[in-house]
């Protein structure tokens, strides 16, 4: 984020959790929750303020923001209807939500985010136009996974052409050439469009109200529709890498399922139709992971290891 936007944003947090008070004089200071390239998350008493990237297609964004707010049992509500603009950046504002604890691995909320996954891939993805009844109008624009994961091997690309050859690398684009146009954002997503969240992980639950409230979804700048088991596909990746135990896979697959849960068959076998959607999430991963060990000229850590191993098996040579 440029310099002269954060004092923007920081006002623009303010007067949102102060509407009636100016100046604030509430004596809570405002705090950074996250800080990247592309998204700066602020806060101020119970109102968050995000800044998107600058080049986030602003139509779909309130096409997101809209699917959000009429669905709050899944997600967390925004504030507002419509994206505010600061500096250079769409800015959208939402109630404070207490997220999952990272230390304490063993309360991770997995029921909760298999049946709020359930509830959204049962929504209807169409709204029906409040002029025209008999005409349903997209509720949301096609779900971002599958752009995501190519917009990272592009930035790997991008890297390794700027760098030493690496020998992590052909792995990850080996395993993404035997990707199906569709996981590779080349072809029309498959199936029955279903709403999904498009970057499911723990990160993405707050509780609301905070810290005891429900657990909610956050985080729309992907949701969308599209194949539901995109939103399956990290933990069942994890899991498939040793890098998630399966008692906490199951839970999630137990919880997924009993809510009636569409992106996988009710028993039996899942991994029809998790397979593709897996292979695509752990190349994703893998080329964050590499892109990011060449930009700190660093060796890679176990973890990101055992994705380019799962890469290497994926397609061997």
């Amino acid at each position: 984020m440029t310099a002269d936007v954060l004092p923007q944003l920081t006002a623009e947090v303010t007067a949102a959790a102060h509407p009636d008070a100016a100046p604030c004089r509430c004596g809570t200071a405002t705090t950074t929750l996250a800080h990247r390239p592309d998204t700066t998350v602020l806060r101020h008493a119970e109102t968050v303020a995000k800044a998107h990237a600058p080049d986030t297609d602003r139509a779909a964004l309130a096409r997101r923001l809209a699917t959000a707010a009429r669905l709050p049992e899944v997600f967390l509500p925004p504030l507002t209807a419509a994206p505010a603009v600061v500096g250079d950046r769409p800015v959208t504002l939402w109630p404070y939500g207490a997220p999952v604890d990272p230390d304490t691995p063993a309360a991770a909320p997995w029921e909760a985010a298999a049946v709020l996954l359930a509830r959204l891939h049962r929504t209807t993805p169409t709204t029906t136009s409040p002029t025209t009844p008999a005409t349903p109008t997209p509720a949301a624009p096609p779900m971002r996974g599958p752009a995501k994961a190519a917009l990272a091997v592009a930035r790997l690309r991008a890297a390794l052409a700027t760098s030493p050859p690496h020998p992590a690398a052909p792995p990850v684009l080996r395993a993404w050439s035997t990707l199906p146009a569709w996981a590779r954002d080349e072809a029309p997503m498959p199936g029955t469009p279903t709403l999904c969240h498009g970057d499911l992980h723990l990160g993405q639950l707050v509780r609301h109200p905070a810290p005891d409230g429900p657990w909610r979804l956050i985080d729309v700048d992907d949701l969308g529709v599209g194949v539901p088991g995109w939103d399956l596909a990290r933990p069942a990746s994890w899991y498939a890498c040793g890098l998630l135990p399966p008692d906490e896979w199951t839970r999630f697959l137990t919880a997924y399922r009993a809510a009636g849960g569409p992106a996988v068959p009710a028993d039996g076998d899942p991994w029809a139709a998790l397979d593709v959607p897996a292979r695509a999430l752990t190349v994703q991963t893998a080329a964050r992971y590499l892109t990011k060990a060449l930009a700190a000229d660093r060796p890679l850590d176990e973890v990101e290891q055992a994705l380019i191993d799962a890469c290497a098996r994926m397609a061997p040579e």
